[in-house]
């Protein structure tokens, strides 16, 4: 073989100096690659005791179809034939007729259609498994120099296809004296951002290291974004500069814009904000003074849009003006609607017959209230739809908002109704029928947290004068605006113009659940005449408010709440803040309907909004890179 190998070597060699100039030595680079191939070379030897002859052959070469048509007609004849049987034995069980002992000749050709196709698609999963199996146990198995010259012979035949063809290659020194060229190698791309592996090494204490460093450990993944404050020995201030350094280095984005600095982020931990990076400056503005029931509020509007306070300050003047207004507080209870469900509607009926029941009421009672100081359950209202029944709870809670207060007495009733009826599945403590967080027609009728009315009574002298208006503009565009034009919409309690504008700033300054201005932002508002002067009132059932928890202990919003006169809760009478935070929230709606509705009668609002609602400096760059 050696002298073949030698004998084509210098036939090449001789070609080359025919023509003067090295050739190539086969008619094209595909030919030349096949017949590296298949020519000659290490991997093709034949042996003989010590020798073997090593074979491409693949299990697949003996399929008289090609493997792509097979797998397709076998994998059909296997489900045929398993839906053929399935059929005619599910005949034969529904009339009785013995599976085996009676077969025809169609099952018994489906059974040996479904064993073939069994057969050979377990070997065609299994071909791969198979031939690795084989090929390692030759050579791994064999001892002495068979299975090592084996992995030689191997490594030898990749490296010479690996190689370019000798046609495309300079023929080396030890034949023609002729230099090797090395194939060209790129070097790997430069990596910008930080990978898993290129964090440094810690120390056993994380809060030993640089912070640069507990960033870089932080963005690929080595370190816990959420575990920092406790690994930090409780620096919540360290920790959000390190998960801030860290959503840098992730992002590529420079967060300058946030700040980070002047909050303390130690008042917010376990309670408030998880994962705090920094926080977000809303302005605070004041309207008023609002005079409600005798007494001047100054109102705390944390807002971005331009004119709201400055028209909530000139509806709390025309009510100053005219005399005040007053608030009516209607009803005041926290609502939660579990959900249980059971293996019959008569048994979710029984349940709802048990709990409406005047003798069961008292112990009920007694246990809802054993989990809180200030929880005192009003009723329950209960509502059945097929075997599913849900329970409304309502409670009042003091000066707190109330959520988590209900909840636990909900779940501590539920704990023993699950002993009176054994059978009961509780599916979830909130079943959407409180309602939290969404329009909904029982909160609008039936009320959830404060339900408030506020009213005045403008001036016909104050409607020219202050608001540039007229008392049948206001009355006309009411109806036609408020009432007819939110009927037609198909409003759930969103008869009025722009209540949510003013629930949603006093919330905001005031630390309350930003997301609950959706229910409690329901409000009717009415205009009628009175006189000569404009009897205006707004009523809203559903005014989510508490004075104690949540973020009413951040400092911002304890200082708004403290100009309201309503910060904490009242030792004296408990609930009394929560509910005066409430009327104020009614009055300020009032000034601000108030305000809008006589803008619009008087074709102002365009013109107000172009004015002061159009910012005239450049918009902040935000796309800056680190």
């Amino acid at each position: 073989m050696d002298t073949m190998v030698s004998a084509k070597a210098k036939m090449g060699s001789e070609n080359r100096k025919n023509n003067g100039e090295e050739l190539d030595c086969c008619i094209d680079a595909s030919t030349c690659a096949t017949a590296k191939v298949v020519g000659v070379g290490p991997a093709n030897k034949f042996m003989n005791g010590n020798s073997y002859t090593k074979s491409n052959t693949k299990p697949s070469d003996a399929l008289l179809l090609p493997m792509g048509m097979t797998n397709k007609v076998f994998f059909v004849m296997f489900f045929t034939a398993s839906y053929f049987l399935m059929r005619r034995w599910r005949e034969k069980m529904s009339t009785s007729t013995p599976l085996l002992h009676v077969m025809g000749f169609g099952e018994m050709l489906a059974i040996l259609a479904q064993l073939a196709s069994f057969i050979y698609l377990i070997g065609f999963f299994g071909i791969d498994y198979v031939q690795d199996f084989i090929s390692t146990s030759k050579t791994n198995g064999g001892e002495g120099s068979w299975g090592e010259e084996f992995d030689q012979v191997r490594k030898e035949e990749v490296e010479e296809l690996m190689s370019p063809p000798p046609c495309l290659q300079p023929i080396s020194n030890e034949e023609l004296g002729v230099a090797v060229v090395k194939p060209y190698q790129p070097s790997p791309p430069q990596v910008q951002h930080q990978r898993k592996g290129d964090a440094p090494i810690l120390s056993s204490l994380l809060g030993d290291n640089e912070d640069e460093d507990i960033a870089a450990a932080v963005s690929c993944g080595k370190v816990a974004s959420y575990s920092l404050e406790s690994a930090l020995g409780g620096d919540c201030r360290r920790a959000a500069w390190v998960r801030r350094r860290a959503l840098e280095m992730t992002t590529g984005r420079c967060l300058d814009g946030l700040p980070l600095d002047g909050f303390d982020y130690g008042s917010i931990l376990g309670q408030c904000c998880e994962l705090p990076v920094g926080y977000v400056q809303i302005p605070v503005g004041v309207a008023g003074p609002l005079l409600l029931d005798g007494i001047e509020n100054m109102v705390p509007m944390a807002t971005t849009e331009g004119c709201l306070v400055a028209s909530t300050n000139r509806g709390c003047k025309a009510i100053h003006m005219s005399g005040g207004a007053t608030s009516v507080l209607l009803r005041d209870g926290m609502t939660r609607a579990p959900v249980v469900r059971f293996p019959t509607a008569r048994r979710a009926a029984q349940l709802k017959f048990y709990l409406e029941h005047p003798n069961n009421y008292k112990s009920l009672s007694l246990i809802f209230n054993s989990t809180s100081r200030f929880a005192r359950l009003q009723g329950i209202k209960c509502a059945i739809a097929g075997r599913n029944l849900y329970m409304r709870f309502c409670c009042s809670t003091g000066d707190a908002m109330g959520m988590n207060m209900v909840s636990k007495g909900v779940q501590n009733v539920l704990d023993f109704l699950q002993k009176e009826f054994p059978d009961m599945d509780v599916i979830s403590v909130s079943g959407n029928f409180c309602a939290d967080k969404k329009p909904t027609a029982v909160n609008w009728i039936e009320g959830r947290g404060k339900s408030v009315v506020c009213e005045a009574v403008i001036t016909e002298a104050v409607v020219t004068k202050v608001l540039k208006t007229t008392v049948p503009a206001l009355l006309e565009l009411n109806m036609l605006k408020n009432l007819t034009g939110s009927a037609l919409a198909g409003a759930m309690g969103g008869f009025n113009a722009h209540a949510s504008n003013i629930v949603s700033a006093v919330f905001i300054a005031t630390g309350q659940d930003p997301a609950q201005n959706i229910e409690s932002s329901h409000c009717i508002t009415m205009m009628e005449a009175s006189g000569k002067d404009l009897h205006v009132s707004v009523t809203m059932p559903c005014i989510e408010v508490g004075t104690v928890g949540g973020g009413t202990q951040l400092a911002s919003q304890a200082a708004c709440l403290n100009m309201l006169g309503v910060k904490g809760a009242n030792v004296e009478s408990p609930g009394a803040n929560a509910q005066r935070l409430a009327r104020i929230v009614g009055g300020a709606v009032l000034a601000g309907e108030l305000s809008l509705m006589s803008a619009l009668a008087a074709g102002q609002l365009v013109k107000s909004h172009m004015k002061y609602n159009r910012s005239s400096n450049k918009e902040t760059k935000t796309t800056a890179t680190i």
